[in-house]
């Protein structure tokens, strides 16, 4: 079983920081694309960030040039630094990640659980 654990969300106030990681644990042979995703209440889940197994990065347009994602394929995690917070980043964060279990199987996707990010004066 693979299990991919957020942490890092919280409360932070307009122009603030937060680092948000991923952490994959369990039968992991390698993992490629991982990626963090947002889901605002009443609205759908959208792509904030994406990086391959490369380092190649991409990024949603609203958020260019404030966040930032890296990987530890060593730690098998990953990491979304958030700069310049604003109150529409405010949202539950979600990691996915496209991980291979064994030498000879398909990469499958796997989703964290979630975690809350609150951008709030």
């Amino acid at each position: 079983q693979v299990q991919l654990v957020e942490s890092g969300g919280g409360l932070v106030q307009p122009g603030g920081s937060l680092r948000l990681s991923c952490a994959a644990s369990g039968s992991i042979f390698s993992f490629s694309a991982m990626g963090w995703h947002r889901q605002a209440p009443g609205k759908q889940r959208e792509l904030v960030a994406g990086i391959t197994s490369a380092g190649i990065t991409n990024y949603a347009d609203s958020v260019k040039g404030r966040f930032i994602i890296s990987r530890d394929n060593v730690k098998n995690t990953v990491y979304l630094q958030m700069n310049s917070l604003k109150s529409e980043d405010t949202a539950v964060y979600y990691c996915n990640g496209l991980i291979q279990t064994t030498k000879w199987g398909a990469s499958k996707d796997y989703w964290g659980q979630g975690t809350q990010v609150t951008v709030s004066s």
